[in-house]
């Protein structure tokens, strides 16, 4: 492993640094670094486009060396130190698990600026929140203990960063409390989905968005005017085909649908729900997949009059929200039965205003005769024309409905669907929903 490029490169330039300090009279040169085109590791494209210093290379391959090559830094530091003893100017700690070498802020200090003030500087501002590391979550610096200085913080690698670099692409996240989503995916084709006309069109302007924004932002060159992703609400009454159709776009477009858990990202702790959403939109960007917010009014509503302090962090959390989502690189689907309950704010600053509708007659017409299995067949009083005329439904409530008619029918041993299994499973619905049947 110490002969991938780039950690030869690394071993070779802490030797000659550790050289320089303890013999400042060595004029070894210091070694080149390779270029982004030459590194061995998967270097995304945004790094090739941040015009990166080499210290800043630097730093990358000290955060990420222990993750790829383990024994790497303490081979170099103990065989350098093992006649001089503990060098505390080096920094460094010892993890829990890992207890291999871990490089902290003051490791980077160290090697790349030493005693040069200006320097040590330039270098502590790697780790500030508006550097490129930062603001990507590529590396940050681990919270010290109360009292202790900054950079004897251990410098943390994003994990995502990590195998994206190394293994050239990012597994998907796992539901836990950091990330609360969890992906859905669908079986159905969209010729299973019936839409009106005007949302189906609309649908179709976001899959060419998602196959065609990167090539608009860059290739265009619109990155300057426009800003990155987009955003989306769907609203409309439950059952209406919002959640399915986000399934579909990821479906047909190769992106994963993240469907957020809100009642894991808001929190009654003050600043806890923008850290949770913060943490989980930083794993979701590493790769632009869609974001599905379901019932998106619990965190996305309307912001009130400031009457106590509880109004005012609410408020803030609100805004915040908004700032957020609107740097998402990816596609952001909000969903709401009432798109009066979404905050204006957010609503100014959609793309997208996709209406669901209940289905027409026709509409539900469509949605009866696609929903019964191929292999059944009707009784001669089934008549789906006078079903879909008499009774406004929407789709959902058809598929519960021919869920039950079809256990009936199997049941009874039989394929047959008969007329008035399809009404009681009516009546179910209507019973559910605190509706009359007529």
């Amino acid at each position: 492993m110490a002969e991938v490029l780039e950690f030869k490169y690394l071993e070779d330039f802490i030797q000659y640094r550790l050289d320089k300090y303890f013999n400042s009279e060595n004029n070894t040169i210091a070694p080149q670094l390779p270029q982004f085109s030459e590194w061995d590791l998967s270097v995304p494209q945004m790094f090739k486009e941040a015009n990166l210093t080499d210290f800043e290379k630097i730093t990358l391959l000290l955060a990420l060396c222990p993750h790829v090559h383990s024994n790497l830094l303490d081979s170099i530091i103990q065989n350098k130190l093992s006649a001089t003893g503990d060098f505390p100017q080096l920094g460094g700690i010892r993890g829990k698990n890992f207890r291999g070498f871990l490089p902290t802020g003051e490791t980077a200090l160290f090697l790349l600026a030493g005693d040069d003030l200006d320097m040590r500087k330039e270098i502590q501002g790697f780790f500030d929140p508006d550097h490129f590391f930062a603001m990507h979550r590529i590396l940050w610096l681990e919270e010290p203990p109360e009292g202790e200085p900054r950079m004897s913080g251990k410098i943390v690698f994003s994990q995502e960063y990590v195998e994206l670099l190394a293994l050239g692409k990012v597994s998907r996240p796992a539901f836990s409390m950091k990330f609360p989503a969890q992906i859905i995916e669908t079986e159905m084709l969209w010729d299973d989905l019936v839409l009106s006309e005007e949302t189906h069109e609309q649908i179709q302007e976001l899959q060419t968005w998602i196959t065609h924004g990167n090539t608009l932002l860059n290739d265009w060159g619109m990155h300057k005017k426009l800003k990155p992703g987009y955003r989306a609400l769907f609203h409309g009454p439950p059952g209406t085909g919002k959640t399915l159709t986000a399934s579909l776009l990821g479906k047909y477009t190769g992106k994963d649908v993240y469907k957020i858990d809100l009642s894991m990202v808001v929190s009654k702790f003050i600043g806890e729900t923008e850290k949770n959403l913060a943490n989980l939109l930083a794993k979701a960007e590493k790769t632009e997949n869609i974001l599905f917010f379901d019932e998106a009014d619990a965190l996305f509503g309307k912001r009130t009059n400031v009457r106590d302090a509880h109004d005012k962090y609410a408020n803030q959390e609100v805004s915040y929200l908004l700032q957020r989502i609107e740097t998402y690189k990816g596609l952001v689907i909000l969903a709401s039965n009432l798109k009066s309950n979404i905050d204006d704010a957010f609503v100014r600053r959609f793309q997208s205003i996709i209406h669901f509708p209940l289905p027409k007659m026709s509409e539900r017409l469509a949605i009866w005769k696609k929903a019964f299995p191929s292999m059944i067949r009707f009784h001669s009083d089934v008549d789906l024309t006078q079903i879909a005329q008499r009774y406004e439904l929407s789709g959902a409530e058809i598929m519960n409905i021919v869920q039950y008619a079809c256990l009936c029918s199997l049941s009874m041993n039989k394929k047959t669907i008969y007329q008035a299994d399809i009404v009681a499973g009516i009546q179910r619905e209507f019973q559910k929903g605190g509706r009359v049947m007529r």
